[in-house]
């Protein structure tokens, strides 16, 4: 499966605890990625500041459903799902 044009759901619905550019802290989940190009495509990829995290996500009829809508919806019930606990 390949990833649908315009859509970027793992780009803004997961967090990345992980430093990159534009995140020295990591970035939380909701929030675009900030190596998002103005079409919605990864600025990273396939260079080595690109998180492992980012390069482990493969599209999966799963994962993005039918629709944008679907798919961040998907990545949220996941973040919300494995976010630790707090105390």
């Amino acid at each position: 499966m390949d990833c649908r044009p315009g859509c970027a759901a793992c780009c803004i619905a997961p967090s990345i605890a992980t430093p990159m550019p534009g995140h020295p802290q990591g970035k939380p989940a909701g929030v675009p990625c900030a190596n998002l190009t103005p079409d919605l495509r990864c600025g990273l990829w396939q260079k080595p500041e690109r998180p492992a995290c980012c390069g482990g996500l493969q599209p999966s009829e799963e994962m993005c459903g039918d629709s944008r809508e679907q798919a961040l919806r998907w990545l949220g019930v996941l973040e919300a799902d494995t976010a630790p606990v707090k105390n």
